[in-house]
């Protein structure tokens, strides 16, 4: 595994880790919003024990990635970010878009940068509004930060009580940033849910893409998830016609971190359908 630095516009870079073979297709790894990009660590290396050529980035705002100056984290300038990684992974790619990772993907296509396959990860066009305010809710609930790690622990596991408090913390760690006030603070920019710009509308972008028709796409759902309902997923098979809906028991929001095991089982099973790790790379 390499850790890189891919330049986007405005002077700014995005951070990725990179595994697998380069010249196979990419798999371009998208976190949710207030997550990094290491809430994909094993995935990203079962993909590359399968073959792929994996891409997995840090949004812009989040982790490693620059901060947008002037707080511009709309679609738009998400999807402009995702046809830079394109630029460097080469054109045979898929998107794993968990939450506003996946809401990404879509605008990327919609924008222009049309993927081979699609996967997104308990998110749809139309979300829970009430699912929704619950996260923002949280995300936003300790704006001077954690005094300790064990604190932050106590938070998530306040918010997401079928999950079990990790014995271990290094992992939080990673999602966290000491701040100069000896503070642990989230790890990401604050300006990416007050910044105030329109983001657009997923649901409008889709009504005039044509990526819709035939790309195939999975949607991979937690059943205990509060943000994906059925109206949602009935929603988006209309929407996008090749359309797989892969429910995983016992998951939430975070599927990946809830059932991990199923999550990439159902993930590589599907790319491996509909973009082998095998193809030809028409870039050689």
């Amino acid at each position: 595994m390499t850790t890189i630095r891919i330049p986007v516009s405005g002077g700014l870079h995005i951070a990725a880790d990179e595994l697998g073979p380069r010249g196979a297709p990419t798999v371009i790894l998208g976190h949710g919003g207030g997550q990094t990009r290491h809430s994909w660590d094993r995935a990203g290396h079962e993909l590359a024990d399968a073959g792929y050529h994996v891409i997995n980035y840090d949004l812009l705002g989040h982790g490693d990635s620059c901060w947008e100056p002037e707080g511009d984290y709309s679609y738009q300038r998400r999807a402009a970010d995702l046809a830079a990684i394109v630029r460097y992974a080469g054109p045979v790619f898929a998107f794993v878009g968990a939450s506003l990772g996946g809401l990404s993907s879509m605008a990327a296509a919609c924008h222009g940068t049309v993927p081979k396959a699609l996967v997104l990860v308990d998110v749809v066009a139309r979300l829970s509004e009430q699912g929704v305010e619950r996260i923002v809710g949280f995300m936003t609930a300790n704006p001077d930060g954690f005094a300790s790690l064990e604190d932050a622990a106590d938070a998530i596991s306040a918010y997401y009580p079928d999950r079990p408090r990790p014995s271990r913390l290094d992992g939080l760690r990673k999602n966290l940033r000491l701040g100069d006030d000896g503070r642990f603070h989230w790890h990401w920019d604050p300006k990416f849910l007050t910044g105030g710009r329109d983001h657009g509308s997923i649901p409008d972008m889709l009504d005039t893409a044509e990526w819709t028709a035939h790309v195939p796409t999975l949607l991979v759902r937690g059943m205990k998830s509060d943000i994906v309902t059925d109206e949602g997923v009935s929603d988006l098979s209309a929407r996008i016609d090749r359309l797989e809906v892969a429910d995983i028991g016992g998951a939430g929001h975070m599927v990946a971190g809830d059932r991990n095991d199923l999550f990439n089982a159902a993930v590589i099973e599907f790319l491996e359908r509909v973009m082998p790790a095998t193809a030809p790379n028409p870039a050689g």
